[in-house]
Parts: structure tokens; C-alpha cells; sequence
């Protein structure tokens, strides 16, 4: 069973947006200036989606905090509800419990964290869609799809123009081609299954990022396969499911039809950094006190 620890609030609150790695430069939960929600436009007919398009700025269809996920993707949750227990190998199961995350089941007090973000590693993908998914640009080139995230302003290109995926002989469930090195956004195809999905598939990550804010882990085998379903005129629908037979017995659905809504085009995509110096202030403020007073405790 996880450790459990009581905290004063006001040092609760300062792990709560530490965890989320959100600086004082944006609101947590602040509405995007100019963003378009679903609950502004009530009652509206769907209008027919463009074929083999997915271009746009799109935005958390809800509001602007429903993609952020502190105690791990929405369809499975680090919530300790056994259908929520995902299908580990043993293996997969030692480093899950390895990892000290600062919300789910295992969570530990912030000092205490081996969470490799705050420190401003990149937390590459699938994190980028399972934690803090905010505000997104899609662009269609002739042979790429280029992915533009508004967190820690970071970009990921997809092949589209027939190529296959690097090999990786670890993973049994595809054959591709190349030994990769390893990348924290990996290396991305994308094809279209019918005129409205788009169909993504990533290999060769590297091992030191972790699926979500949770510490889910993955391994050098990890394989994911996105889903972009263009609903209608407005609304993209993204699905992610998480394949790695190093870690887990069998893949499993991360993100189920997660629904974005499409912006304005002068839509402006506001600044988040990770930025080491104010790192270093939360932790001088909150993490550092807050570890010297819990000892060994949380770890």
C-alpha cells in the first residue's frame, strides 16, 4: 500500500502546481483569451468535416484545463480502482513502483519526486497528450503533419510520405525497419484510414520520460497509435493507445475520443516555459522545507 502523509494546506497548494509544473506566468485554470469552448456555442448543428483535414488550432473542446491531468489520462486514471489497474509485467510493475510521482496511488511529497520534468527534461510523448495537453497547432505539409503544443513549446513531425517505422525487435506486434535512436518524441508515420482519421504510429522513444504525471512507465519497445478523427467542421477527436510488451501484457487505451475544438485562425497560442530558475525558487519556497520536515518519510 502507498505511503499516505498529512501536509499543511498551504504547502499542499504549492505541491499541487509544482506537480503540475505550471509557473506563475500562466493561470492554471485561466480561459484562453479569444478561445472558442463548446458550452459558448450551445445547441449548435455540426457542420460536415473537410475531407483529409485536420489543419487548425485546436483547444480542449470543454475548457481550457480539460486536458490537464494530474493524476493521469482520463480513460485510466492512477486512482487505485482495479479498472483502472493497468496490465503490467512483472517488470513493468517494478518500475511503476520505482518512479515517485506527485499524484496517483504512489504518490510522494515533491521533495521527494524522481519525476525527470520538473528539472526540465522534455517530457516528450505520449506525456505531452496525457498530462498537460493544452492549446495545439496542426500543419499539413505535402510529406508531414507537424504538431505544434503550446506546453513547454515543443513540436513533433509525422511522415507522411510513405516511410515505414524504425525496427525494434523488442516489440514482436510490428515489423518496420531500421534500429532507431532514441528520441523523446520518437519517430512518427501517419496515413489516413478514410477521408475523416488520421492514423499515427510512434516508435523508438527514450526510456527516461514517462507515459503521464503518474510514472506509468514505458520501455525502449514502446509503441503508440493515435487516432485523429475529424468529427465534423469544429470538432477532432484523438484517441492514444499505449503498446509496449516489455512493461504491459497487452496495449491499452490512454486517451479515448479526447474532443478539440477548432480555433479562430488569428487565434494567439500563449507562452508556457520550463524554466529552470523558477524551478529552483519553488523548490527553495515549498519542496525543499517541506522534504527537511518529512525526513525520510516520503521517500
Amino acid at each position: 500500500m502507498p505511503k499516505r502523509f498529512l501536509i499543511p494546506f498551504t504547502l499542499v497548494a504549492g505541491i499541487f502546481l509544482f506537480s503540475l509544473f505550471v509557473r506563475p506566468q500562466q493561470g492554471e485554470f485561466a480561459r484562453q483569451p479569444g478561445a472558442v469552448y463548446d458550452s459558448d456555442k450551445k445547441g449548435e448543428p455540426p457542420m460536415p468535416a473537410p475531407r483529409h483535414d485536420i489543419f487548425g488550432i485546436w483547444e480542449p473542446a470543454k475548457t481550457a484545463s480539460d486536458g490537464v491531468q494530474a493524476t493521469g489520462p482520463k480513460a485510466m486514471p492512477s486512482d487505485g480502482k482495479p479498472q483502472h489497474e493497468l496490465p503490467y509485467t512483472p517488470v513493468g510493475r517494478k518500475a511503476f513502483l520505482a518512479n515517485k510521482p506527485t499524484f496517483g496511488v504512489t504518490e510522494v511529497p515533491a521533495a521527494f519526486t524522481n519525476d525527470p520534468v520538473p528539472g526540465c527534461d522534455p517530457q516528450g510523448f505520449p506525456r505531452i497528450l496525457l498530462h498537460n495537453f493544452r492549446t495545439s497547432e496542426i500543419v499539413q505539409t505535402a510529406n508531414q503533419v507537424l504538431i505544434l503544443y503550446e506546453f513547454n513549446r515543443k513540436w513533433r513531425v509525422i511522415w507522411t510520405d510513405g516511410r515505414q517505422l524504425p525496427k525494434d525487435p523488442a516489440n514482436p506486434r510490428w515489423t518496420p525497419t531500421d534500429p532507431p535512436e532514441s528520441r523523446w518524441w520518437g519517430y512518427s508515420v501517419g496515413k489516413w484510414a478514410d477521408d475523416y482519421t488520421f492514423v499515427v504510429e510512434s516508435n523508438g522513444f527514450d526510456e527516461r520520460s514517462w507515459i503521464d504525471n503518474v510514472g506509468r512507465p514505458h520501455s525502449g519497445a514502446l509503441h503508440t497509435i493515435e487516432q485523429y478523427h475529424r468529427a465534423d467542421r469544429d470538432h477532432l477527436q484523438i484517441s492514444v493507445t499505449i503498446d509496449d510488451p516489455k512493461m504491459y501484457t497487452k496495449p491499452w487505451v490512454a486517451m479515448d475520443k479526447f474532443s478539440v475544438r477548432l480555433q479562430p485562425p488569428g487565434f494567439d497560442i500563449s507562452e508556457m516555459e520550463c524554466v529552470p530558475s523558477e524551478t529552483a525558487a519553488y523548490d527553495k519556497e515549498f519542496a525543499d522545507p517541506v522534504g527537511k520536515g518529512l525526513g525520510d518519510k516520503g521517500k
